[in-house]
C-alpha cells in the first residue's frame, strides 16, 4: 500500500497545530503501518515555503517521519491537467493550476490513496481516487 500525503497534513505535524495535529500524526502513523507514505516535489515545495526559515532542515525532518519523496510521473502529470481542464470547463476561476491538482494527480496515478484534510476538493475533481483522512 502506497499512500501519498497532502501537505495539510504535514504542516498539521510540523507546526504542531493543536486541533488537527494529533489526529492527523495518527493518521499518518496507520498509513505508515500499512505501507509507504510518500509526498510529491508539490508538496515538499509546499512544506519548504512553510518552513522557510528552517528548509535546510527539512529533508532530515521528512526522513525521520519516513516520508519518501516520489516525483510526479508524465501521466500523473497528464491526469492532473485533465482535471484542471475539468475545473476549468465548469467555470473554475483560477488562472494557473492549483497545487492541489498536480498532488491529487500524483496521488492518483502513482499511489494507491492520497491522506488529507481536503476531502471534498478531491472527492469532486478525482471521483475514484481513495481518500483517507485523520
Amino acid at each position: 500500500m502506497i499512500t501519498a500525503v497532502d501537505t495539510n497534513i504535514l504542516i498539521d505535524i510540523l507546526e504542531p497545530d493543536p486541533v488537527h495535529g494529533p489526529a492527523s500524526k495518527e493518521a499518518l502513523k496507520r498509513c505508515l503501518r500499512q505501507g509507504a507514505v510518500v509526498a510529491c516535489e508539490v508538496v515538499w515545495a509546499e512544506v519548504a515555503t512553510a518552513y522557510g526559515h528552517a528548509a535546510a532542515g527539512l529533508p532530515s525532518a521528512l526522513s525521520r517521519i519516513d516520508l519518501q519523496f516520489s516525483a510526479m510521473t508524465m501521466d500523473a502529470s497528464l491526469e492532473s491537467a485533465r482535471c484542471w481542464y475539468t475545473y476549468r470547463q465548469q467555470g473554475g476561476s483560477r488562472g494557473r493550476i492549483v497545487a492541489d491538482f498536480l498532488i491529487g494527480g500524483h496521488a492518483f496515478v502513482q499511489c494507491d490513496r492520497l491522506l488529507t484534510r481536503d476531502r471534498g476538493f478531491y472527492r469532486d475533481y478525482f471521483k475514484k481516487l481513495v481518500i483517507e483522512t485523520p
